[in-house]
């Protein structure tokens, strides 16, 4: 998908219409056309990157205050108790929308949602083991790449 084809950065351009609620140079957040609850809003960086994984790390502050404030406003404004933040990357996690996005959704404690169930690990020897993959893939990926000439 190009930029050109992108839906949200069709948005940001002005070229479709949406109720926003916040922008600045680097983000704009408006109201979800299918909300989960009323007020449910997405923030969306203006450039382009489908997924996490290729969003530069520049771009975390001003995602990070973006959702600090909508999160903020979104409780104030529907009288919420709480509210969700959630990000899917990838179609296996449910990403329908190929620019990474961030869904505010306000919460009150009786609103019946359920998001996801909970489970557990069958005991404390597969915990630990998954910690351990999890961890030395992190590590493998902090060594210097033997393709690049020491540049990661």
């Amino acid at each position: 998908m190009t930029d050109n084809d992108c839906i949200f950065c069709r948005i940001v351009r002005g070229e479709i219409p949406c109720a926003k609620i916040y922008e600045d140079e680097a983000v704009l957040a408006f109201l979800d056309l299918g909300p989960v609850r009323p007020g449910h809003t997405l923030v969306v960086p203006k450039a382009h990157c489908a997924h996490l994984l290729e969003t530069p790390d520049d771009l975390a502050p001003a995602l990070f205050a973006a959702l600090k404030k909508v999160g903020r406003a979104v409780m104030a404004a529907t009288g919420a108790t709480g509210f969700n933040v959630l990000q899917n990357n990838f179609p296996a996690a449910g990403q329908a929308v190929f620019h990474i996005h961030w869904h505010v959704i306000p919460r009150t404690e009786d609103d019946g949602l359920t998001l996801w169930p909970q489970g557990a690990y069958p005991d404390s020897k597969v915990m630990q083991e998954t910690a351990a993959a999890i961890a030395a893939r992190l590590e493998e990926e902090q060594q210097p790449s033997r393709n690049t000439g020491g540049h990661v």
